[in-house]
């Protein structure tokens, strides 16, 4: 007897203890079906990949956008302040120093707005994730303390984007050689 006799390789029928299932597609018996469902599929895919292409470079437009904007927004609130300079440098010696003080205030409340802070560092224990020690110094504060700011550090969102640029003490010299 043969397998074809028996029944078994055919599909709904029992081989070898286990029931067979029929794993055909519908529609997949005729090669003209095939190929019209193969070629649909294969369309779909080629669509859904140009979809997400022009996703992509349409996100990348927008977030370009979106950073050109916010730098737009930054230049035109300094250029009032460069306004008010030029205003300054035209005035007479004796309002010059009045009119720098109200940009450099200008300045500082535009660099606020925009997320930009200065840290503080005088008399604070040097900390080199916001400090850059350019000197080390004997004084009487304690080693490690800042005793002196020659560059203000700044940080925007929480990030620093400029170090401090400090002096350190390094204590006491009476300390030291005692």
């Amino acid at each position: 007897m043969n397998d074809a006799d028996d029944g078994h390789g055919q599909p709904g029928k029992e081989v070898n203890g286990t029931e067979e299932t029929s794993t055909a597609v519908p529609g997949a018996g005729e090669p003209d079906e095939q190929k019209k469902a193969y070629a649909d599929l294969n369309d779909r895919f080629l669509r859904l990949a140009a979809d997400f292409e022009n996703y992509k470079k349409r996100s990348e437009r927008d977030r370009a956008s979106l950073v050109a904007m916010a730098n737009e927004r930054f230049a035109i609130d300094l250029l009032e302040v460069l306004d008010n300079m030029d205003r300054a440098l035209k005035a007479d010696d004796a309002h010059l120093h009045e009119g720098v003080v109200q940009i450099h205030q200008l300045l500082n409340d535009q660099m606020l707005r925009h997320g930009v802070r200065p840290i503080d560092s005088l008399k604070k224990t040097f900390n080199p994730a916001e400090h850059e020690a350019i000197a080390h110094v004997p004084s009487d504060e304690p080693a490690g303390t800042i005793i002196d700011e020659i560059s203000r550090g700044y940080r925007m969102h929480e990030r620093v984007i400029r170090f401090a640029k400090v002096a350190v003490s390094k204590g006491n010299l009476k300390d030291q050689e005692a």
